[in-house]
């Protein structure tokens, strides 16, 4: 069986899907998995060694580019696959494997793809609560799969693992003291500041667990600099050299490899606290208007914290919004007491 996965565009959302690759093995260790996805989420991918190869998707999220997609799909042609996973819900996902002509092409209905998916599955909401589950189903063959009842049991969850030399190598690479244990932060989002909690808190706890002997990684793209910048300067000047200000100065690769150095990692609900539940690291997860009931960390070793009130759900939650109010409401002393549940302080 050879089949195309149509992968996500978020790194979060690609980090769930690993749940999918490994049933797929798990059931039929001669599957051959290839996926398809935006560039950036190559190093996520070749993590995974269910997959055999991932391929290049060169339009950027929401783009349609018929032209290019046809360039696209009749190179994919030539692979012969025997199925297609479709993960996104769009329209425009569903057409290469369409234009490829393979043979089966399975998805969710998505935006109304009657035609471009031959093995359409309904979703109802309620049987398949969680993202994880319903890209788990499509591994499956619609009779038998009505909802997360007949999934398989224990569901295989995504796993990232770091050598140890990785960890030397990256450590060394940015100079980092072996010395203080070190707690990752993670307060960016690909969402903008609705789903992030405050800079000032983050100061706040920061300053607090550098006093207990910790150092502080800080950690996000080059579009969340400023945040890494304001939660800096919050701290006493004494205490910077403790607070590493790695925002936009890592590779996603680099990234990963970091988190998986850390003691703990307190993060917002974004791509990087999926790939720190992977990892299985202690986690505490910050949830403002996004939901834990449908995209949790996939981790045991993981505690939210979600202080979402009916008042709070009439608030906005648009990416240019300020911060909303259930995460103004989770305060540094919140976190610290989760931390000490985990036993980490």
């Amino acid at each position: 069986m050879k089949i195309l996965v149509i992968g996500p565009s978020w790194i979060g959302d690609m980090m769930m899907s690993h749940s999918l690759y490994r049933t797929l093995k798990t059931n039929n260790p001669k599957t051959i998995i290839d996926v398809i996805a935006p560039n950036w989420c190559k190093p996520l991918i070749s993590r995974m060694p269910e997959v055999r190869k991932a391929l290049t998707m060169p339009l950027n999220h929401g783009i349609l580019n018929l032209k290019e997609r046809w360039r696209l799909s009749q190179r994919l042609r030539t692979s012969c696959y025997d199925q297609a996973l479709v993960l996104p819900g769009s329209f425009k996902s569903a057409l290469i494997p369409f234009l490829a002509s393979i043979p089966r092409r399975t998805g969710w209905r998505g935006e109304m793809r009657y035609g471009l998916l031959n093995d359409i599955r309904i979703l109802n909401h309620t049987n398949f609560p969680l993202m994880v589950h319903r890209y788990i189903a499509l591994g499956y063959e619609k009779k038998n799969i009505h909802s997360i009842n007949d999934l398989p049991k224990p569901l295989c969850l995504p796993r990232l693992t770091v050598s140890d030399k990785e960890k030397k190598t990256t450590l060394n690479t940015f100079n980092i003291d072996y010395k203080r244990p070190i707690i990752s932060l993670c307060p960016g989002t690909a969402h903008g500041l609705a789903k992030c909690w405050p800079f000032y808190h983050y100061a706040e706890l920061t300053k607090h667990l550098i006093n207990l002997g910790y150092q502080i990684l800080l950690l996000g793209s080059t579009n969340e600099k400023y945040t890494g910048i304001v939660i800096l300067q919050g701290i006493p000047k004494k205490n910077r050299k403790y607070c590493c200000n790695f925002i936009g100065k890592t590779n996603l690769e680099e990234a990963v490899i970091l988190i998986s150095c850390s003691h703990a990692i307190i993060s917002n609900d974004s791509g990087l606290m999926h790939i720190a539940a992977a990892l299985n690291q202690p986690l505490i997860a910050l949830y403002g208007p996004s939901d834990p009931g449908f995209t949790p960390p996939l981790s045991k070793n993981a505690r939210v914290i979600h202080l979402m009130s009916n008042k709070d759900k009439i608030k906005t939650n648009d990416i240019h919004a300020g911060y909303h109010p259930s995460l103004i409401k989770i305060t540094p002393e919140k976190v610290i007491t989760e931390l000490k549940i985990l036993n980490l302080i």
